[in-house]
């Protein structure tokens, strides 16, 4: 395969990932690493270095957007940034010590069994109406967005901080300790744990994401492990597919994408789960 056409597909590929991040949250590494591995053979340490700098282009591209049109939550993203941090760094200490293949197989059936809730979730509300949460309105961790498809403002309060914040460290543990996106974990903490609208908490996620990922990106450019003839044009479809992505975001109903988001919780629990059984 020549160069140039390698850097075109890859490209498309890069698309495909930004659009699925923009949606749903994610980083796209979920997609990108196997990808890039298996269909065009790049080395996974390339493969992966790649996929950090995406996450970058995926945040700039959806998360400056998200917060143009006050779909971020960037206090509520803030706070939580502290124990997803705080559980990375446990969970790139903990590598060494522990066998990740029980942990696969814990945040797997844990992913699948999260799925019994979004569906219960699929007609719920916008935002839950409920007694206010005294810590998340003494934190100010309220706000509210303009949801194109509702045609309405939506106005919510976070609820259950603490365990939201349990939740976002088990995410941040999950990422350094197996290496892979935590995305996922992120929308589901504050969709099901703290009751945001599905659109905030993806909106956040991917602020969030993008926040993480710029600081461990330098690390993979020390090590000479981004190569641009993979890095460039993976981003660049990245950052076209993210601005696709916010667009495809806003128009969709909550449903629709409560509904799009379920199988990919489902696929990805059941391949942890067989990752965690492969001997």
């Amino acid at each position: 395969m020549s160069p140039l056409l390698f850097m075109l597909e890859v490209g498309v590929l890069g698309v495909a990932a930004g659009i699925a991040g923009a949606l749903f949250g994610l980083g796209g590494g979920m997609f990108l690493v196997p990808a890039l591995t298996l269909l065009f053979h790049v080395n996974i340490k390339y493969a992966i270095g790649a996929s950090i700098v995406s996450v970058i282009a995926t945040s700039s591209g959806a998360a400056a957007a998200y917060v143009r049109d006050r779909v971020t939550n960037v206090r509520i993203g803030t706070m939580l940034a502290i124990p997803t941090t705080t559980g990375a760094l446990s969970g790139a200490f903990l590598a060494g010590l522990l066998s990740p293949r029980w942990l696969y197989l814990i945040f797997g059936l844990l992913l699948l069994y999260s799925v019994v809730p979004m569906l219960v979730r699929l007609g719920a509300p916008l935002a839950d109406a409920g007694p206010p949460d005294p810590l998340a309105e003494r934190l100010g961790l309220t706000g509210s967005y303009y949801d194109t498809a509702a045609g309405q403002h939506v106005a919510y309060t976070a609820r259950r901080i603490g365990v939201g914040s349990g939740l976002m460290y088990f995410a941040g543990l999950v990422s350094g300790l197996l290496g892979i996106g935590s995305g996922i974990f992120k929308v589901l903490a504050m969709d099901v744990a703290m009751r945001l609208p599905l659109k905030v908490s993806t909106a956040t996620s991917n602020f969030m994401i993008g926040v993480t990922a710029a600081a461990s990106a330098s690390v993979y450019f020390a090590r000479g492990e981004v190569n641009p003839l993979v890095a460039a044009p993976v981003a660049l479809g990245v950052l076209v597919g993210a601005g696709i992505g916010t667009r495809l975001m806003m128009r969709l109903g909550t449903g629709t994408l409560r509904l799009l988001f379920v199988p990919l919780i489902a696929y990805v629990g059941v391949a942890m789960v067989l990752r965690g059984l492969r001997p």
